[in-house]
């Protein structure tokens, strides 16, 4: 059976998904056959396996491990839809949305069943399985029911490294406190620990770890500096809360009145917010996540993301008056996913999505598309030939992607396909189910040089330039700052 390595947090967004990634990319590179693991994953930033949807966090591992991405690397997802519900997915496939309540009630049994049948899956043909935990592994109110920490530790009969973030203060006390609360089987299991996102003089934490190590007998094994390997985030915590603004990208050293700004309306139940992150990393590029009561006086562009719930979401843009905005704006725009559903005239069989009992919705009118829901759910990854029109206007060749959507949008008037038989475009507007798209280079460098265009601002030298593998800067940030020695992997 394999070596099961269990990266657990002391907290949410303290750097276990890139431990994680860097370890699978670090293994893979040296001949080991690894795999990633999370057994309940809760995020709606979902990708398509030919198996069903998994979280990006474990799409994104398996990547890095250089195997294909299936359901038995992250069994259960749990993807949030509002009102306290979210969408219960096991092995790849949607089974009902479930109160927190009613799941671990009725169906954290079956959850738990699946985990293990997956994990000793991957167990029989890999030799190291890299785990990776969910939030806080010291959740005292859930150590009966915590699927991706305790129990994933026991039945994986796991070593566990614990991850804490320095950035946000008290690490040591995270650590500290972290080990208290542990189960005593699961305490006895921690190899070591690894602090994240530092910043400065390293000698500086020596006597904080030197006491850390004699009060707890835990070896802090690695300091990672503050890095960003560009990989995808897992889950909302990054973005700025319902009603705040937040820039990301603007750290390039490009100076603004030089640079361009592409707004997304910041949806109270955002998802797959990640389509965005290629367009936040090439220089002289602004993503604002913005209130949907803004202004889009300083927007070049605007990018309506996916929706867990594109009707509520359609609504809430509605309500704050953001359609009418968005109808006077005169730059260019795309929706993805739920954001091209809410582009059309209207939206039928509403109620079977929403949280409401309404059958018709209104769009926004920006394109000749009406899409009607039904309970199907179309998971698949994708591959199309693009046709540059609208805001990829000349952009050509082949892209990849995936879909995962309910509903399917039908063209109403004569529209523009800016891929064979999807989606929808008008000279500055355009829709697509296909996330992934600004992955793409050349829909990417077509969309961000377009709107440099139309913002009247010359394009930055370095735009479209390639840079490094993120797994392989995940690789090297645990490589030259973690001593793995401890942990006992093997090395081919």
């Amino acid at each position: 059976m394999a070596h099961t390595l269990l990266v657990a947090g002391t907290a949410s967004h303290v750097g276990k998904s890139t431990v994680a990634a860097g370890l699978c990319r670090y293994l893979a590179d040296r001949g080991v056959s690894v795999a990633p693991f999370k057994a309940q994953n809760m995020s709606n930033n979902a990708r398509a396996t030919p198996g069903g949807e998994i979280g990006v966090s474990q799409y994104v591992q398996a990547r890095a491990a250089g195997v294909a991405p299936t359901t038995d690397h992250n069994p259960v997802l749990l993807k949030p839809r509002g009102d306290g519900e979210s969408q219960v997915v096991v092995d790849g496939e949607a089974v009902g949305h479930f109160a927190a309540r009613s799941y671990y009630d009725d169906h954290w049994p079956d959850a738990l069943d699946a985990a293990r049948a997956a994990h000793d899956r991957l167990a029989a043909t890999h030799d190291v399985i890299v785990a990776e935990g969910a939030g806080s592994i010291a959740e005292i109110n859930l150590h009966d029911r915590d699927l991706a920490n305790i129990e994933t530790a026991r039945f994986a009969d796991a070593d566990v490294v614990l991850v804490a973030d320095i950035e946000r203060g008290g690490v040591f006390a995270s650590l500290v406190g972290t080990l208290e609360l542990l189960p005593e089987d699961v305490r006895e299991r921690v190899a070591g620990a690894v602090v994240t996102k530092f910043r400065g003089d390293r000698s500086l934490l020596d006597p904080g770890i030197e006491e850390f190590e004699e009060r707890t007998g835990v070896p802090v094994l690695g300091v990672l500096p503050y890095d960003d390997p560009g990989l995808p985030e897992e889950d909302s915590v990054s973005l700025p809360a319902v009603g705040e603004r937040a820039v990301v990208g603007a750290d390039d050293g490009v100076p603004d009145g030089e640079s361009v700004t592409v707004a997304v309306p910041r949806l109270p139940r955002i998802s797959n917010f990640t389509d965005l992150e290629p367009l936040a990393r090439e220089p002289g590029v602004r993503v604002a996540y913005v209130p949907p009561v803004t202004t889009l006086d300083d927007a070049d562009a605007v990018v309506l993301p996916g929706s867990k719930n594109t009707v509520d979401d359609l609504l809430a843009l509605t309500d704050a008056g953001f359609g009418d905005r968005l109808r006077a704006f005169d730059g260019p725009v795309i929706g993805l996913c739920g954001g091209y559903q809410m582009l059309g005239e209207e939206i039928t069989n509403a109620a079977v999505e929403g949280t409401g009992e309404r059958d018709r919705v209104e769009g926004l009118g920006l394109l000749p598309v009406t899409t009607t829901f039904s309970e199907a759910k179309t998971v698949e990854r994708v591959e199309r030939e693009l046709r540059g029109v609208g805001p990829l206007a000349g952009a050509s060749g082949r892209v990849e992607g995936y879909e995962i959507h309910m509903g399917d949008s039908t063209l109403t008037d004569d529209a523009a396909r800016p891929f064979d038989g999807d989606g929808a475009a008008t000279d500055a507007v355009l829709g697509t189910y296909l996330h992934d798209l600004f992955v793409n280079d050349a829909a990417r460098d077509a969309f961000v040089r377009n709107t440099f265009e139309s913002a009247g601002i010359d394009p930055p030298a370095g735009l479209g330039e390639s840079r490094q593998d993120p797994y392989d800067r995940a690789a090297a940030l645990v490589a030259n700052h973690v001593d793995l020695a401890p942990l006992g992997l093997p090395e081919r």
